[in-house]
């Protein structure tokens, strides 16, 4: 974890510009190529969703802006960070979970199955946001339709600093599948520069 020198950081003006705003939070939809990893999570029998999940994540730790959060008034650069993602139930509703990220995708698909157990057996969300740590990514997932925008609900917050992911259901293209990932971040901490370079380390992985 860095405490980054605001007054010395080379978006010190962007921060405060974007900080300024009731909503700084800014994004963008777009789709990536999920064939490959789609086919070798079928063949090796493992979930598709923990699978996207996981490339989703280890993309997120190479890019320093989706780890960056506003803390007490001050920016701060965590090593890692960890999963959020909403899980749906049954009766129609979703839960939201929480659990740490790992490298090893047994260990990561261990801890995202039993958040799975534990929101199919609650009601309600589950799990306040207000008590999970900053440095988590919110993913939410949309199976049923592909989507080329979206709108996220905002309580106009300027620091709120979770970024967050939304995927779709996959769509299929001259034989190749692609899904729709939506990406949003705080504009004092992230440019269209560091989202498009999530979306390319997420599409390195997923072709891996």
């Amino acid at each position: 974890m860095k405490v980054i020198d605001i007054e010395s950081w080379n978006r010190k003006e962007h921060f405060e510009f974007f900080s300024n705003m009731a909503s700084p939070y800014f994004g963008f939809t777009t789709e990536v190529d999920c064939t490959k990893a789609y086919d070798e999570a079928k063949e090796l029998g493992r979930s598709f969703f923990a699978v996207y999940l996981h490339k989703s994540m280890m993309a997120i730790q190479t890019v320093d802006e989706l780890k960056l959060r506003i803390v007490d008034g001050q920016v701060i650069l965590y090593d890692e960070v960890h999963v959020g993602s909403t899980i749906g139930r049954q009766d129609g509703t979703f839960g939201f979970s929480f659990f740490h990220y790992s490298k090893n995708f047994e260990i990561f698909n261990e801890r995202l199955q039993d958040q799975i157990r534990t929101v199919h057996h609650s009601t309600g969300l589950g799990i306040r946001n207000e008590v999970l740590p900053v440095n988590h990514i919110r993913h939410t997932t949309i199976p049923w339709n592909s989507f080329s925008a979206l709108l996220h609900p905002t309580n106009f917050d300027p620091k709120e600093s979770i970024p967050k992911i939304t995927f779709g259901k996959f769509s299929i293209k001259d034989g190749r599948k692609f899904l729709p990932v939506s990406v949003e971040a705080h504009h004092g901490l992230a440019d269209g520069l560091h989202l498009a370079k999530y979306i390319e380390e997420f599409q390195r992985h997923l072709n891996f």
